[in-house]
């Protein structure tokens, strides 16, 4: 069952007193990518644990090592308000079936009408709630008459679930950057020279500039981070193709980046080797335009250096131009899931402005 088909249904669970005066909760806590999961201990250890584990500890894709979606931290429900249901994402599970005292704990928050929604309704296993027990939080209720029915939808809608929590992180640091004014002297500049406006946090300065790319670049103790923008003329949509895009990408990144810039020798390259590390790609609908997403993993032709990279290919009609947007990372030995995450809200604020007359083309 796909989340359309149940979009218009009441969203209501747990009430809070201050549901109706949300400037009034405490601001929610946890890290990008903390997710609490409340349920009862004995399901948790069974096989609908089992199935929430692999929805939500699923590996995030393009990533050199294995890393999880999210850290997901288990709690058994306990009757009471505690700091743990303030964490930015919660998760509530619970099935009619269960006679456990943690699943009546559960139950109990629900209301008689609600309860005869899931007894009655198959189809009905999931609510959410926003800024339900603290601001800038989301609240996810996974529920169903028995376990065999819950565990059938989680299977058939575990990307949906996913895609819900991953569009909540993006939003939040796509927020964080639409409200700082630190980069506005950036923006202005690449909105003047090349018409086109991307957002990116403090500490982000401009790397290199040509007629046809310009590079951004942030360095810092926890990662190497990098955002270049190019484009050319949109002459078709075999442009599009994985293995175009791939090409002109190669192309780029050994023209203008290089390992050791004393070293025209040395570039970036995409990785093809690693079969079980592929490019991914998708696509997706960005700003009403057709565009392509892709995920993979990146090295140096000298084989020194690597990491994950995230990319857009934008058409652009208006000025008959394609644009290659990418954020790619190097941070060695160290977690990267959440700086791809920050990588992927930057590119997602691109815009092109329509008011700038004329855009160089070069020949990469």
């Amino acid at each position: 069952m796909k989340f359309a088909a149940f979009a218009s249904f009441i969203i209501l669970a747990i009430s809070c007193n201050t549901k109706n005066n949300p400037e009034y909760l405490p601001i929610a806590t946890g890290k990008p990518g903390d997710m609490i999961l409340i349920m009862d201990s004995i399901q948790w250890k069974g096989p609908l644990g089992t199935e929430l584990r692999k929805i939500f500890k699923a590996e995030m894709p393009g990533l050199p090592r294995e890393e999880p979606m999210f850290n997901l931290i288990y709690v058994h429900p306990r009757k009471g308000a505690t700091l743990l249901t303030q964490i930015r994402n919660l998760v509530y599970v619970f099935t009619l079936d269960a006679e456990t005292p943690g699943a009546k704990i559960l139950k109990e928050g629900f209301d008689a009408e609600t309860i005869s929604r899931i007894e009655t309704d198959t189809s009905f296993f999931v609510s959410t709630a926003t800024d339900e027990y603290a601001r800038g939080q989301e609240v996810m209720y996974l529920f169903g008459k028995n376990e065999e029915h819950l565990i059938k939808h989680l299977q058939e809608n575990a990307q949906y679930i996913r895609n819900f929590f991953n569009d909540i992180e993006k939003k939040r640091a796509v927020a964080a950057l639409t409200g700082t004014s630190t980069t506005k002297a950036l923006t202005e500049f690449l909105q003047k020279e090349n018409g086109i406006e991307i957002r990116v946090p403090f500490g982000f300065k401009v790397a290199d500039k040509q007629p046809d790319f310009v590079w951004l670049r942030q360095m810092d103790a926890k990662a190497d981070k990098s955002v270049f923008i190019t484009w050319k003329p949109y002459e078709s949509e075999y442009q599009f193709l994985p293995d175009s895009l791939i090409h002109w990408r190669d192309n780029v990144l050994k023209h203008y980046i290089f390992e050791d810039p004393d070293n025209p020798d040395s570039f970036v390259v995409t990785e093809t080797t690693v079969p079980f590390k592929p490019v991914t790609a998708r696509q997706f609908t960005f700003n009403n335009s057709f565009a392509m997403e892709l995920r993979g993993l990146w090295k140096t032709n000298t084989n020194t250096m690597g990491g994950p990279f995230i990319s857009y290919a934008v058409a652009n009609q208006p000025k008959g131009l394609i644009y290659y947007l990418e954020g790619f990372c190097y941070s060695p030995g160290k977690d990267q899931r959440e700086t791809i995450r920050e990588l992927e809200a930057i590119l997602s604020t691109f815009k092109v402005s329509h008011t700038q007359s004329a855009v160089s083309t070069g020949k990469p």
